[in-house]
Parts: structure tokens; C-alpha cells; sequence
């Protein structure tokens, strides 16, 4: 596709993607309620009827900007665990390594501080979110420890209080780096941070 083409010349069958990544754009930066289906067109470089082409409502293009943005990610863990071949602490710093590649270059992180902020205004899409993101993502997390207890690498834990604090601290450095970056005067890297707690979470993990 000829990207210098103005959008309305386009194929059709590039508009979903573009309009998909203009509202994850708007989304992070203005967040769900603020952000207006007339500014994601303009955004996108369609008109507003164009986006109710393909997005019923901005319900729907929320749901889609989770789909084709986030899902995948997790998708790729699931492929990763399915194959996977060495040890158990291996994949599990691979999947914290990934993951904290993505919250430092990847916009959808920005998804996680939105439902955060607006998830008690909107019931329905924080359902959506916890189902499709939370759940898929500490069951990823909690397979990998229990398959490590089960080899003898890990010592007997709760495979879910152990996926929550493997998980939640990065999210709050995430948040915290969001939230105030702009005056923190002592910033994190996320991927030494993710090294630094993967080494610290493996001493209480590991079998002696």
C-alpha cells in the first residue's frame, strides 16, 4: 500500500487498521470518555460515517482496539508455552522480558492506566478487559509456575498469588512511569526493573 496516498484513496480494506490505530491514540492520550468518534475520524482521516462502517458504536471500536493491539501479545505467550522446550524459569523471564518490552515501546500499555482510571464508569468494558486481557494473562503466568512446581524447579506456592505478585509490580512501575514521568527525577527502566524483580521474585521460587 502507498502510504503517501491520501487516506480516502486508499483500499478499503486498510481503513479498519487505520481507524483502530487512531483511536488508540486518542484513547491513551484523552482517554475512553473524552474521546469522541468525530475526533477519531478526523484522526484517522475518514469521516465519521466511515467509522460506523465498521464500529457499531465506540463501545465496539474499544473492543477492537484490545483485539488487534493487546490480544496478540498474549496470544504469542500461549504459542510461546505451547512450544516450549527448556525450563520453566526460562519462559518465565522471556514472557516478564516481552512484557516489559512492550509496556516501555508499545502506545496499547497505555490501555491498562485508562481502565484503571475509567473502568468504575464503564461496568461493561471493564468486564470486557478483565475477561479478555486480565484473566488470559495471569492464566499464561500461573500455567507457567505450576508446570515449574510440577518439574521440581519451583517449590509448592499458590500458582495465582504467585502470578500476582510476579505481575503487579511492573504494572504500578508502568502506571508510576505514566503518571509522572515528567517531574520523577529518578527514572525506571523497565526491563532492568523487570531483570531486577525476576531475580529477587526466583529466590523465593526456586526449589532449594
Amino acid at each position: 500500500m502507498d502510504t503517501n496516498q491520501p487516506r480516502w484513496q486508499r483500499r478499503k480494506d486498510a481503513r479498519p487498521a487505520e481507524i483502530i490505530e487512531a483511536a488508540l491514540t486518542l484513547f491513551v492520550d484523552k482517554g475512553f470518555a473524552a474521546t469522541r468518534l468525530d475526533d477519531v475520524a478526523t484522526q484517522a482521516g475518514v469521516t465519521k460515517g466511515t467509522v460506523y462502517l465498521y464500529f457499531a458504536n465506540k463501545e465496539e471500536l474499544f473492543k477492537a482496539v484490545v483485539r488487534e493491539t493487546i490480544l496478540p501479545n498474549i496470544e504469542s505467550g500461549e504459542h510461546l508455552l505451547a512450544d516450549h522446550q527448556g525450563t520453566w524459569a526460562e519462559l518465565l523471564w522471556i514472557l516478564l522480558e516481552r512484557w516489559a518490552d512492550r509496556m516501555e515501546y508499545s502506545a496499547s500499555t497505555g490501555i491498562s492506566k485508562l481502565m484503571i482510571a475509567e473502568a468504575s464508569n464503564f461496568p461493561d468494558l471493564a468486564r470486557f478487559y478483565v475477561e479478555e486481557v486480565v484473566m488470559r494473562s495471569r492464566k499464561l503466568f500461573a500455567t507457567v509456575i505450576q508446570r515449574g512446581i510440577d518439574a521440581g524447579e519451583f517449590r509448592p506456592v499458590d500458582p495465582v498469588m504467585a502470578t500476582r505478585a510476579v505481575i503487579s509490580p511492573l504494572m504500578l512501575i508502568k502506571v508510576w512511569k505514566q503518571s509522572f514521568s515528567l517531574c520523577d527525577t529518578e527514572p525506571v527502566d523497565l526491563k532492568a526493573f523487570a531483570r531486577f524483580h525476576y531475580e529477587l521474585m526466583m529466590q523465593g521460587l526456586a526449589s532449594r
